[in-house]
């Protein structure tokens, strides 16, 4: 459904009870809001909780800023190497901005809030800004963005620069097979067919690379929120993989040792990305730090 907040429109899906406890997923750089697993959905659900799922703006079918144009990503980069500012066409905090629209236009007060990467940039944003509408927290192989922490290698960072070899959905699909096998879980290999499918309905569904390129300015521009991480009052649970090859396992441990009172799953053979095998993990840790509230 169609919903309007911070003055945009946002697609965002709503399953359970209407008096669950209200559960907002955020997902990551580019994702769309099917990149949260049906079954984690169900699990949660099933858990008691009224599960949102919502597209980002510039992702999925929420509305883009086309208008702004495609940002020079190698300026950008080259910027932030050099510790100088990187102007977005809009920050993480916009972005934030946007959850708290969508939680106001279904009449929500406060919700638990479950963030994955740039997921979890927004929901820091979120639960240090907003703590009244913030009941708990959950963050998934996220980061607080500091310089300090180790970066991916050159290898991950050029394949998740890399683009796909045509422009049909085969070829799409096939590019994003790719990068998730480079960045994905070594422990808990995905099923081929199956990760082949859902990439294809995926793709089919929306393809924006100019939104994903306006979502990663906004990243660069963020910077380093480990001045946020204190302020954060709500029950807080961190979620990331040992064999995170993206957001290094570090990120996870300094989220934990910063936000106060945060308890901390690092999961072994554990990638970036959201395995089949996990997801009742994944479904007990939200559960668990929701009932802390």
């Amino acid at each position: 459904m169609k919903v309007s907040a911070n003055g945009l429109a946002f697609e965002v899906d709503d399953q359970g009870l209407p008096a669950g406890e209200p559960l907002l997923l955020i997902m990551g750089l580019g994702m769309q809001l099917v990149g949260w697993p049906d079954e984690l959905v169900q699990a949660l659900v099933s858990r008691g909780f009224r599960v949102l799922r919502m597209d980002n703006r510039d992702a999925g079918l929420s509305q883009g800023f086309d208008h702004l144009g495609k940002p020079s990503l190698g300026w950008a980069a080259t910027r932030y190497a050099l510790h100088l500012p990187v102007a977005a066409p809009y920050g993480i905090a916009d972005m934030a901005t946007d959850a708290l629209g969508v939680l106001d236009a279904l009449g929500l007060e406060s919700a638990h809030i479950c963030g994955a990467s740039m997921g979890g940039m927004i929901a820091q944003h979120l639960a240090a800004r907003h703590p009244r509408r913030v009941r708990s927290l959950t963050l998934m192989m996220t980061t607080s963005g500091a310089r300090r922490l180790p970066q991916p290698s050159m290898r991950v960072r050029g394949v998740l620069m890399s683009r796909p070899d045509g422009r049909d959905h085969e070829a799409i699909a096939r590019h994003l097979r790719h990068v998730m096998g480079v960045i994905g879980s070594p422990a808990y290999p995905a099923d081929p067919a199956l990760m082949r499918a859902r990439l294809q309905e995926t793709v089919a569904r929306a393809w924006r690379p100019a939104g994903t390129a306006r979502q990663l300015m906004a990243v660069l521009a963020d910077g380093d929120r480990s001045a946020l991480l204190p302020l954060i009052q709500a029950p807080t649970q961190i979620i990331h993989g040992e064999a995170d090859p993206l957001v290094l396992p570090a990120a996870g441990r300094e989220l934990a040792a910063l936000i106060k009172g945060a308890r901390l799953d690092m999961v072994p053979g554990m990638g970036h990305d959201l395995p089949q095998q996990l997801l009742p993990r994944f479904a007990d840790g939200i559960a668990a730090v929701a009932a802390r509230a």
